[in-house]
Protein backbone atom coordinates (compact mmCIF):
# COMPACT_ATOMS: atom_id res chain seq x y z
CA UNK A 1 0.00 0.00 0.00
CA UNK A 2 1.29 3.44 -0.90
CA UNK A 3 2.13 5.71 2.05
CA UNK A 4 -0.18 8.73 2.27
CA UNK A 5 1.91 11.93 2.30
CA UNK A 6 1.72 13.97 5.46
CA UNK A 7 2.26 17.72 5.62
CA UNK A 8 5.79 17.07 6.95
CA UNK A 9 6.60 14.85 3.96
CA UNK A 10 5.22 17.36 1.47
CA UNK A 11 7.43 20.10 2.97
CA UNK A 12 10.51 17.87 2.81
CA UNK A 13 9.69 16.94 -0.79
CA UNK A 14 9.24 20.62 -1.77
CA UNK A 15 12.62 21.48 -0.23
CA UNK A 16 14.27 18.42 -1.86
CA UNK A 17 15.36 17.09 1.54
CA UNK A 18 16.10 13.37 1.63
CA UNK A 19 14.22 11.26 4.17
CA UNK A 20 12.86 7.78 4.58
CA UNK A 21 9.61 6.64 6.14
CA UNK A 22 9.02 3.81 8.61
CA UNK A 23 5.47 2.86 9.45
CA UNK A 24 4.12 0.64 12.21
CA UNK A 25 0.75 -0.66 13.37
CA UNK A 26 -1.00 1.49 15.92
CA UNK A 27 -3.63 0.74 18.52
CA UNK A 28 -6.25 2.99 20.01
CA UNK A 29 -4.07 3.55 23.07
CA UNK A 30 -1.16 6.02 23.20
CA UNK A 31 2.22 4.36 22.68
CA UNK A 32 5.34 5.76 24.33
CA UNK A 33 8.44 6.48 22.28
CA UNK A 34 10.40 3.46 23.47
CA UNK A 35 7.65 1.19 22.14
CA UNK A 36 7.70 3.13 18.86
CA UNK A 37 11.47 2.49 18.63
CA UNK A 38 10.83 -1.23 19.15
CA UNK A 39 8.08 -1.24 16.49
CA UNK A 40 10.35 0.32 13.87
CA UNK A 41 13.39 -1.70 14.99
CA UNK A 42 15.56 1.26 15.93
CA UNK A 43 17.74 2.08 18.95
CA UNK A 44 15.71 4.40 21.24
CA UNK A 45 18.69 6.81 21.28
CA UNK A 46 17.90 7.54 17.62
CA UNK A 47 14.15 8.12 18.05
CA UNK A 48 13.14 11.64 19.07
CA UNK A 49 9.85 13.02 20.34
CA UNK A 50 8.38 16.46 19.79
CA UNK A 51 7.18 18.41 22.81
CA UNK A 52 5.31 21.71 22.62
CA UNK A 53 5.55 24.04 25.59
CA UNK A 54 4.12 27.46 26.29
CA UNK A 55 4.95 30.49 28.39
CA UNK A 56 2.52 32.50 30.51
CA UNK A 57 1.58 34.61 27.45
CA UNK A 58 0.65 31.42 25.52
CA UNK A 59 3.57 31.70 23.12
CA UNK A 60 4.69 28.27 21.92
CA UNK A 61 8.08 26.57 21.77
CA UNK A 62 9.05 23.21 20.28
CA UNK A 63 11.59 20.82 21.80
CA UNK A 64 12.91 17.71 20.06
CA UNK A 65 14.43 15.19 22.49
CA UNK A 66 15.26 11.47 22.59
CA UNK A 67 12.30 9.30 23.60
CA UNK A 68 14.32 7.76 26.44
CA UNK A 69 15.14 11.12 28.06
CA UNK A 70 13.16 13.70 30.01
CA UNK A 71 13.00 17.38 29.16
CA UNK A 72 14.86 19.52 31.71
CA UNK A 73 12.23 22.25 32.12
CA UNK A 74 14.69 24.81 33.48
CA UNK A 75 17.20 24.20 30.66
CA UNK A 76 14.39 24.31 28.09
CA UNK A 77 13.16 27.68 29.39
CA UNK A 78 16.70 29.08 29.41
CA UNK A 79 17.30 27.84 25.86
CA UNK A 80 14.53 30.12 24.59
CA UNK A 81 15.24 32.94 27.09
CA UNK A 82 12.07 32.39 29.10
CA UNK A 83 11.72 32.32 32.88
CA UNK A 84 9.25 29.45 32.95
CA UNK A 85 7.55 27.11 30.49
CA UNK A 86 4.86 24.49 30.90
CA UNK A 87 3.59 21.72 28.66
CA UNK A 88 0.84 22.91 26.40
CA UNK A 89 -2.49 21.27 27.30
CA UNK A 90 -3.05 18.23 25.03
CA UNK A 91 -6.49 19.45 23.99
CA UNK A 92 -4.79 22.50 22.37
CA UNK A 93 -2.26 20.44 20.39
CA UNK A 94 -4.23 20.00 17.16
CA UNK A 95 -5.48 23.60 17.13
CA UNK A 96 -1.96 25.02 17.64
CA UNK A 97 0.17 22.58 15.60
CA UNK A 98 -2.24 20.87 13.20
CA UNK A 99 -1.08 17.50 14.58
CA UNK A 100 -2.49 14.98 17.05
CA UNK A 101 -0.79 13.34 20.03
CA UNK A 102 1.48 10.56 18.86
CA UNK A 103 1.75 12.15 15.43
CA UNK A 104 3.14 15.61 16.18
CA UNK A 105 6.01 16.34 13.81
CA UNK A 106 8.33 19.30 14.34
CA UNK A 107 8.06 19.82 10.55
CA UNK A 108 4.97 21.44 9.09
CA UNK A 109 3.18 22.83 12.11
CA UNK A 110 0.61 25.54 11.43
CA UNK A 111 3.27 28.12 12.31
CA UNK A 112 7.04 27.99 12.71
CA UNK A 113 7.68 28.12 16.45
CA UNK A 114 11.11 28.57 18.07
CA UNK A 115 12.60 25.07 18.05
CA UNK A 116 15.40 23.46 20.06
CA UNK A 117 16.92 20.03 19.43
CA UNK A 118 18.75 18.14 22.18
CA UNK A 119 22.47 18.48 21.46
CA UNK A 120 23.04 14.69 21.65
CA UNK A 121 21.48 14.60 18.17
CA UNK A 122 24.58 16.28 16.72
CA UNK A 123 26.57 13.10 17.37
CA UNK A 124 24.17 11.15 15.14
CA UNK A 125 24.00 11.19 11.37
CA UNK A 126 20.22 10.90 11.31
CA UNK A 127 17.32 10.55 13.73
CA UNK A 128 13.72 9.38 13.62
CA UNK A 129 10.97 11.90 14.30
CA UNK A 130 7.21 11.74 13.97
CA UNK A 131 6.15 11.85 10.35
CA UNK A 132 3.01 13.83 11.06
CA UNK A 133 0.60 11.00 11.77
CA UNK A 134 0.35 8.15 14.27
CA UNK A 135 2.24 5.12 13.03
CA UNK A 136 4.59 7.13 10.80
CA UNK A 137 8.26 7.88 11.55
CA UNK A 138 10.59 9.91 9.33
CA UNK A 139 14.33 9.25 9.32
CA UNK A 140 16.10 12.51 8.52
CA UNK A 141 19.65 13.85 8.69
CA UNK A 142 20.06 16.00 11.78
CA UNK A 143 21.47 18.95 9.79
CA UNK A 144 18.46 18.83 7.44
CA UNK A 145 16.07 18.79 10.41
CA UNK A 146 17.88 21.78 11.90
CA UNK A 147 17.57 23.65 8.60
CA UNK A 148 13.90 22.88 7.90
CA UNK A 149 12.79 23.72 11.47
CA UNK A 150 15.26 26.61 11.92
CA UNK A 151 16.22 24.90 15.18
CA UNK A 152 19.09 25.58 17.47
CA UNK A 153 20.88 22.82 19.32
CA UNK A 154 21.32 22.91 23.10
CA UNK A 155 21.47 20.51 26.03
CA UNK A 156 17.86 20.39 27.26
CA UNK A 157 17.41 16.87 28.69
CA UNK A 158 18.03 14.91 31.82
CA UNK A 159 17.94 11.22 32.59
CA UNK A 160 14.44 9.99 33.50
CA UNK A 161 13.71 9.81 37.22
Amino acid sequence: MKQKKTNAMRILDRQAIAYSVNTYDISTQHMDGEHVAQKVGVDPDHVYKTLVLENAAHEYFVFIIPVNKTLDMKAAAQSVTEKKLSLMPLDHLKKVTGYIRGGCSPIGMKRQYPTVIEQNAEALDSIYISGGDRGVQINIHVKDLMAVTQAKVMHITQEPM
